[in-house]
């Protein structure tokens, strides 16, 4: 026979895999078995990481304060740094710059509170005497007795916890010292951030295996670029709502506009209810020193301010900075509160829009190319409709001229041209 046609095929045993348990569970409560422990081990993850910020906070709170602040300065840096000036110079100007109009913003608000403390204590005692006669004789009905009793019943109360306020007060003088401890590692991380920004998310990124150091660099110029925009505009609208509610006080003769003002302009930066807490403190001061009246008219002007606020600038101005759904800005602010204070609430929606923004961009080029508008993608509206309505066909744009106008996305590793994090946004 032919050895060309011999039969040259093996036969290849296949062992049969033994039954396991799994066999006898559905399929769909395998895979639920499988996201509840990937779930348990992110929840446990999350836990310690918010337990470790607690025990940092020292650190942690100052640092992320200083990183607002250099996303709101760092324009001016770059603006210095293409006039020719030396980076650290540049860096130290604009932080001087920044305490000395910090300074004497926070002295002519000193000033105003200590020039009007007299009439202010004066009328204080004129609204409390009215707020008394109105509840005697407004439909409360309530007698002299009655309210001596209650004034009474809370001087007993302070004297009672005479030694948790003298604790309080030892406690608060702690508090200061870790504010000035806080208030000085501001500074020197604002410094370096501002001077040596870009290398130090380039430092950061080599960290990183080498296939993801392109995707993290990219999604973190396009997270700064989200951030710088968000608290640039944070900004211009507190700075609206503290002239326009401050303007109106002033108007009205409220005693402490300008403190007043200071306050909503600061309580703005807490998005949803920062202004509100703020403005209903103005109303409660102009209560009490001008009457109800004054204080309806200033609550309308409270009102009329957040109204246009809410409908014109946030839409206006905010909404080319980030792309946020309401309901998870609340949450957000929410969970801030919870976790941190007033810090958390503070830094919780700034914290989410750089999430957004590199989750979404991450999601969406996983190997770091850019953008095909060189937009970061956390600026893209949440809402269905508009975002549709942003879609409909347009006529051809003339490509020439627009990359002619589009800066180029950051591809330089000098830490000088694109600002914090920019510079690293290369191979």
């Amino acid at each position: 026979m032919d050895s060309t046609f011999t039969d040259t095929t093996r036969r290849v045993a296949v062992p049969q895999q033994a039954p396991t348990v799994d066999d006898g569970i559905p399929r769909g409560v395998r895979i639920a078995a499988a996201w509840a422990w990937r779930f348990i081990l992110f929840a446990a993850t999350a836990y310690l990481m918010i337990r470790l910020i607690a025990f940092l906070h020292l650190v942690v709170v100052p640092v992320a304060v200083a990183l607002l602040l250099a996303a709101l300065f760092e324009p001016a840096v770059r603006a210095l740094r293409k006039r020719g000036v030396n980076r650290s110079l540049a860096a130290g100007m604009v932080l001087v710059g920044g305490l000395v109009a910090v300074t004497a913003g926070l002295g002519l608000i000193v000033q105003t509170v200590i020039s009007q403390f007299d009439d202010l204590s004066t009328q204080v005692r004129e609204g409390v005497q009215q707020i008394q006669t109105w509840l005697a004789r407004g439909p409360m009905h309530l007698t002299q007795a009655q309210l001596s009793g209650t004034v009474d019943q809370l001087l007993q109360k302070i004297s009672e916890n005479q030694g948790a306020i003298t604790s309080g007060a030892l406690s608060t003088a702690t508090t200061l010292g870790e504010l000035l401890a806080g208030f000085l590692l501001v500074l020197f991380t604002l410094y370096f951030f501002l001077r040596d920004g870009a290398q130090i998310w380039q430092f950061l990124c080599r960290l990183l295996p080498r296939p993801a150091r392109i995707p993290a660099a990219r999604a973190g110029h396009y997270s700064w670029h989200t951030l710088s925009s968000y608290v640039r505009a944070t900004v211009l609208v507190a700075f609206i709502d503290a002239v326009g509610i401050g303007i109106g006080l002033a108007v009205l003769r409220v005693p402490l506009a300008l403190p007043l003002a200071a306050l909503v302009f600061l309580g703005s930066f807490i998005p949803v209810i920062g202004a509100t807490l703020s403005g209903a403190v103005a109303v409660l001061v102009a209560l009490v020193t001008r009457g109800p009246i004054v204080a309806l008219i200033a609550l309308a002007v409270v009102i009329a301010v957040q109204q246009l606020e809410g409908h014109v600038l946030q839409p206006l101005i905010m909404g080319h900075a980030v792309a946020l759904h309401p309901l998870a800005v609340i949450l957000a602010i929410a969970t801030g509160v919870t976790v941190a204070g007033i810090i958390g609430a503070l830094v919780a929606v700034p914290l989410l829009a750089v999430a957004n923004t590199a989750v979404r961009y991450l999601t969406e080029h996983p190997r770091g190319e850019p953008t095909p508008d060189r937009e970061p993608p956390g600026t893209r509206p949440t809402d269905d409709d508009q975002h549709e309505a942003e879609q409909t066909p347009q006529p051809p744009p003339d490509r020439d001229r627009i990359e002619h106008q589009r800066p180029p996305v950051a591809t330089s590793v000098d830490p000088d041209q694109d600002g914090l994090i920019g510079g690293a946004a290369t191979g």
